[in-house]
């Protein structure tokens, strides 16, 4: 599926569910907004999926984008790295780390889960054995020497590795912001800023009312902006 190439007759653009405080649709959305790919955007009320997601994609989770065709990517990673193989015209594929991507997704997201929402693992064996909060500081703590290296968690740029963890990363630090400030990670701090800071993050977040079927599209991407 990462191989795929929009049909340049297509009249619609694919559909995206995505749900704006997702860590994972923020990260799809931002590499479809840099690939200049337009969409048309579908918020999710996840306490209210609409049965469209649904059939488009029975685990019903987002981000998942939707191709009209019966083809769906319901991953996103899948849809950052398809929305990069279209148009990569800042060199994020250069980026694309699947080991960094790997510790992101598996041990940090781990412990940010429970460090986030403890109440929701109390049935867990060992629940209360691991403090989640250090675990998770740990892992930001090799981050950070990677960004004192590289500058970006990659190289002197930001690519695909840096976008796919920041949101995991401000996700961590919002729990708790007056405690992760107070963190010796004296070159994370300032990268974080800095993609909380840009154009990038701030063209994705805007806030739209949860759709439902019959409501106006709403077409997003960098290409839609600039036209409007």
């Amino acid at each position: 599926m990462s191989g795929r190439r929009l049909n340049k007759a297509m009249t619609e653009p694919p559909i995206l569910y995505s749900f704006r405080r997702c860590p994972y649709a923020m990260r799809a959305r931002m590499a479809l907004w840099v690939a200049g790919i337009k969409v048309e955007l579908r918020e999710v009320k996840l306490a209210d999926k609409p049965p469209e997601l649904i059939e488009a994609s029975p685990k019903a989770t987002v981000p998942v984008l939707d191709f009209r065709d019966g083809s769906v990517i319901e991953e996103s990673i899948a849809i950052m790295r398809w929305a990069l193989h279209q148009n990569d015209p800042e060199g994020w594929l250069a980026g694309d780390n699947a080991t960094l991507i790997a510790e992101a997704d598996g041990p940090f997201k781990h412990h940010l889960d429970r460090y986030k929402y403890p109440n929701r693992y109390e049935d867990e064996p060992g629940f209360g054995e691991v403090d989640h909060q250090a675990e998770g500081l740990a892992i930001l703590k090799e981050w950070d020497a990677r960004i004192a290296e590289h500058g970006q968690l990659c190289g002197p740029q930001r690519t695909l590795a840096d976008i796919a963890l920041f949101p995991f990363i401000r996700q961590f630090a919002n729990h708790n912001r007056t405690w992760f400030d107070a963190q010796d990670l004296p070159h994370l701090h300032p990268w974080l800023a800095g993609h909380l800071e840009s154009d990038l993050f701030k063209a994705i977040m805007p806030k739209f009312t949860p759709w439902k079927a019959g409501d106006n599209p709403i077409v997003f991407g960098r290409e839609a902006a600039v036209s409007a």
